[in-house]
């Protein structure tokens, strides 16, 4: 029997799930990016047409300081810029020009201002008399002559954001709609599956026809735009060379070792994990540099799927609907891990992100490789297990080190669990469905120090070594 106890259908939409924004950090940029456009929206429409902003960061957002973008990103959603179609060298002046001239445009007449130095990153001892609603919390103020009007928004990973009083409920299956073929745990979603004699993905794909109301158009070229996406990040990563911003003294490493892989200095046993690491580095290597990203599920991790799939689609000749398949499949998995757990770093650690973008690449792997529905929740479920109590410790508050390199470990572990899953002939001791429980019981035994603060692990050591 499934441990889960959620009740209502998983109802988490293909295109939030995966969001094309920028780096570096979904729950860091993405999501504040989103909320002060909400913020912004909010405060046009209660008539504040003058006034001065500022913006308190809060929790991760304050510990992780300027690393993360965060405050380049509450900036450019102040803007009203959007994350998937603004221009990223545009966010990252954003500081520059607000220190030259702090008028931030508004609609009409109005009159609004904001001074770089007002988007504070509160530390832990600024907030330590009060308890916060979730571990990224940011809460936006204007100023001026119709008075003061705040609002408090809530970052909870992938680009995903809520409210105070949302957040208390926990993440949750999503809006509650009727689906033809409701799921709310991995245990219900492989019997969906055989009923529909199809994929994890399948489910996931007529599910969102309905949701969506259409031939399933929507989906598919949603798809698809994440797929080009995926590539567009590859090309953009491979092509750059030099070193990453932050001051870390971060090479980028993709151009090297796929020049490596071409010229046969790799062995053949080795040579698609190392192509696809070479992916995972240049995807990676575009988030920390403020690239354009597709949330996989988060920024933190979004190398390891699609260097994963993109090597085994260009080697194996998959179809593409083959790879809307998969990526539905991966999808899935997010969705599972979402509802009854966390891809938050700053709420479960980086086996929340990296451990379910391994996971989520493990599952789609699996499929591609002809696995059955059982044997692609069994890779997903040996992908997450060797992933749990992994840390998220950025040093310097930067999405540099560790993550990048663990973003190419993530695609190793990701084969290996596809090729353990379909090639065991013992069932399986642990099910899915109680290893994503297990997840988000070890995340909330882990010290917030390892948890996105860079207050702990590799974040703390590094200046000592």
């Amino acid at each position: 029997m499934s441990p889960t106890t959620t009740t209502a259908p998983i109802n988490i939409r293909l295109a939030n799930l995966f969001r094309i924004g920028l780096g570096p950090s979904s729950s860091h940029t993405v999501g504040p990016m989103r909320a002060a456009l909400f913020f912004r929206e909010a405060a046009i429409a209660a008539g504040h047409t003058h006034g001065r902003l500022s913006v308190d960061l809060k929790g991760s957002l304050g510990a992780t300081g300027r690393g993360h973008h965060s405050d380049l990103a509450v900036m450019a959603g102040l803007f009203g810029w959007q994350p998937d179609d603004c221009v990223p060298t545009d966010v990252l002046t954003l500081r520059d020009r607000l220190a030259a001239d702090p008028v931030v445009p508004w609609p009409g007449d109005g009159q609004v201002s904001l001074d770089p130095d007002d988007v504070r990153f509160l530390r832990a001892r600024d907030t330590r008399d009060e308890v916060l609603p979730h571990p990224n919390t940011m809460v936006f103020t204007i100023d001026g002559p119709q008075g003061t009007f705040a609002d408090t928004w809530c970052s909870i990973g992938g680009g995903f954001i809520r409210r105070p009083e949302e957040v208390a409920d926990g993440d949750g299956p999503g809006k509650p709609r009727e689906v033809p073929l409701p799921f709310t745990d991995a245990e219900s979603l492989l019997a969906q599956a055989a009923t529909l004699g199809g994929t994890l993905g399948d489910v996931v794909l007529a599910n969102e026809r309905a949701l969506a109301d259409d031939d399933g158009s929507a989906a598919e070229a949603h798809l698809d735009r994440v797929w080009d996406s995926f590539r567009e990040c590859i090309r953009a990563g491979l092509a750059t060379r030099g070193e990453l911003p932050g001051g870390l003294g971060v090479h980028r490493r993709a151009p090297e070792l796929l020049a490596r892989v071409e010229s046969g200095q790799v062995g053949d046993a080795y040579e698609h994990i190392a192509r696809a690491q070479a992916y995972a580095f240049a995807v990676q290597e575009e988030n920390a540099a403020g690239g354009r990203i597709v949330t996989a599920p988060t920024n933190g991790a979004a190398g390891i799927v699609p260097a994963t799939l993109v090597e085994a689609a260009d080697r194996r000749g998959h179809t593409t609907e083959e790879v809307r398949g998969a990526l539905a499949t991966a999808a899935a998995i997010a969705m599972l891990v979402k509802t009854h757990a966390s891809i938050s770093g700053a709420e479960v650690g980086c086996q929340g992100e990296v451990g379910t973008a391994t996971s989520m690449a493990a599952a789609a792997l699996c499929q591609l490789m002809g696995g059955t529905p059982a044997q692609v929740a069994t890779a997903a479920e040996i992908a997450m297990e060797h992933n749990l109590g992994l840390t998220c410790d950025p040093i310097k508050g930067l999405v540099q080190a560790p993550c990048i390199e663990r973003n190419a470990m993530g695609v190793a572990k990701a084969w290996s669990a596809a090729q353990l899953a379909l090639h065991s002939v013992i069932a399986e001791v642990v099910s899915l469905d109680r290893i994503i429980l297990v997840m988000k019981r070890t995340g909330d035994d882990m010290r917030r120090e390892y948890k996105e603060t860079s207050e702990g692990g590799l974040a703390v050591s590094f200046p000592e070594c």
